[in-house]
């Protein structure tokens, strides 16, 4: 079963794919090693041999061998941490689009995991770990067993001091990996709430000014930063305490090996060199015992971090790459007894919706505030999955459609609009690598927006803004027609899509709603506003996420206003 475990770890194979780099970790690990006893050996020769002799030409040829020994060492070094970050970059690249897609899977199914789940963040912690001193100081860690059989071999007295030393500074590391453990988790969640607060403060910021809450807010986020420091502040406490103890006790422990040597010395079982070069030898040996309690904290975040991932990949698995690809829709739509649920929880807001839309036609959607308007539309595109029912177009469940491919056949217009950074052409159409500027512009004519966009500065290469903060409220959610039209979809959702519009842009946007099904497309619009309904066909009426009423437009008008008294506005007792 671990071997099972082991192959269908996609972290795993990625890893052992680059076998080749981490062999020549190990090979460039083991040489730097062997050559760390160079100093050793050379501090040995000369009390032993180049002092007693007075030889100069000893002397100069030990020195020469020495010099080269290290420019080695010194090379290989370099060699092995720019392997590491070479392995760490390929590793990055291998799984950052599979990464990617995860995050954006979790923002859509889980929204409220965002603060403890990040795939992209623990994918960069891991590369920056595999690119840090931290490896190298791991895998330098069983080359203590070699240093301790040399000193072994020159005595068994100095093998057993350092071996004693050795179990101290394990017990120490284990006391790290402990401590660690529980403050990296708790520091962590700290300044994942910091930082999540900092950018809704961003976000938001118009809004806190104006309504005078800018001494509370930011009190706030004095509390959560005061708590992240002091979470902070326990694990390096903790860290720079166990770190402190090993280097001192690394210190103490070399003095003790010397002392031992000069037992042996006196007792005429050592040479003097024997004395020097093992209190050297014994250090390096334990050295890399320090060099992992210092980076214990970043193993420790990497490890965590490998599990996560690991759990992520496993909870949802990559989805095949071909995939029989399916004609574009051009028949109709049909939600068939539909239940759906907010990602991440179990409460219905859309319950036992069934309705059929036909090529040409366009559906109103209305109900009042909550009705589960908004939330049925995300399950007719794709972006909630059905708890129970199916939405088929053309007779084929969204899952069968490759999601990219699918939302080329579907317009959407949210409630809420957003443009991102870029220029207006990139928004209308989608950030596309070499998009055509002719569906571009046809794009822009069909929302009736072209000529507004000639108005602007730049024209079509103005720069909207992130989140389109350089327009106004009508111009963003224009331009978001515009791109809802790229391409001409088959499917037109439109989320209260005159929310924002002067009496032109209603007009626009009614003539794109009758464009759409003059190609023979499907439109769906939320409306709170009554004049946009005069460009539906069908009509559905939503309460208490249930469909109350659907059907031709005037049939189920006719009905409601005979089922209830007409109120100031028409439509405005069920919009």
């Amino acid at each position: 079963m671990a071997r099972k475990d082991f192959q269908e770890s996609e972290l795993s194979a990625a890893l052992t794919s680059m076998r080749g780099g981490l062999i020549g970790v190990g090979v460039l690990s083991t040489m730097l090693n062997v050559l760390t006893l160079g100093g050793s050996l050379y501090l040995m020769m000369v009390y032993d041999r180049v002092l007693p002799s007075s030889s100069l030409p000893t002397l100069f040829a030990l020195f020469f061998m020495i010099t080269v020994a290290y420019a080695f060492q010194g090379a290989f070094d370099v060699m092995r941490s720019q392997l590491l970050a070479d392995i760490a970059a390929s590793l990055d690249r291998r799984l950052t689009g599979r990464t990617q897609a995860l995050e954006m899977q979790l923002s859509l199914e889980r929204p409220a995991a965002r603060d403890r789940l990040s795939p992209i963040r623990d994918l960069d912690q891991l590369r920056s770990f595999i690119a840090s001193p931290g490896p190298a100081a791991l895998m330098d860690l069983p080359w203590i067993f070699f240093f301790l059989l040399i000193l072994s071999l020159v005595h068994i007295w100095l093998g057993v001091v350092t071996l004693f030393g050795a179990i101290v500074l394990a017990g120490l590391t284990w006391s790290t990996d402990r401590v660690t453990k529980k403050y990296v988790a708790s520091v962590t969640d700290a300044a994942n709430q910091r930082r999540n607060m900092g950018d809704r403060n961003w976000r938001h910021a118009e809004l806190i000014a104006s309504l005078g809450m800018r001494s509370r807010i930011a009190a706030s986020w004095d509390k959560a930063h005061v708590h992240f420091l002091g979470e902070q502040s326990r694990l390096t406490d903790s860290s720079k305490m166990l770190s402190g103890l090993s280097k001192v006790f690394r210190m103490f422990l070399q003095s003790l090996v010397l002392t031992v040597g000069a037992i042996l010395v006196i007792n005429g079982e050592a040479t003097a060199g024997v004395i020097f070069a093992s209190s050297i030898l014994s250090g390096r040996a334990l050295a890399p015992v320090e060099a992992a309690i210092a980076n214990w904290k970043g193993f420790v975040t990497a490890r965590q971090s490998w599990g996560r991932l690991d759990a992520l990949y496993r909870q949802a698995p990559a989805e095949p790459e071909l995939r029989t690809m399916l004609p574009p829709p051009a028949k109709m739509l049909a939600v068939d007894h539909l239940t759906l649920a907010p990602p991440g929880t179990n409460r219905a807001v859309v319950t036992d919706v069934a309705l059929m839309v036909e090529a040409g036609q366009a559906l109103g959607i209305i109900g009042p505030s909550a009705s589960g308007k908004s939330s049925l539309v995300r399950g007719v595109i794709g972006v909630w999955k059905p708890a129970r029912g199916t939405v088929r177009l053309d007779g084929a469940t969204l899952d069968q459609w490759d999601p990219d491919e699918l939302g080329r056949h579907v317009g959407y217009l949210p409630q809420s609009v957003e443009l991102f950074g870029g220029t207006v052409a990139e928004n209308i159409a989608r950030f596309e690598p070499d998009a055509p500027s002719d569906l571009i512009l046809a794009a822009a004519e069909a929302a009736g927006v072209h000529q507004m966009i000639l108005q602007l500065a730049d024209g079509y290469e103005t720069q909207v803004g992130e989140d389109g903060l350089n327009l106004s409220a009508g111009q963003r959610q224009r331009i978001a027609l515009a791109r809802a039209l790229y391409r001409d979809p088959f499917m037109v959702v439109l989320d209260e899509p005159n929310s924002n519009l002067d009496p032109e842009g209603e007009a626009a946007l009614a003539g794109a709603v009758a464009a759409v099904k003059d190609r023979n497309g499907i439109v769906l619009v939320i409306a709170h506003r009554a004049s946009i309904l005069g460009s539906v066909d069908l009509l559905l009426v939503m309460q208490g996420g249930q469909a109350r009423a659907f059907g031709p437009r005037d049939e189920v008008l006719a009905k409601m206003n005979a089922a209830k008294p007409q109120a100031p506005g028409g439509l405005s007792v069920v919009a």
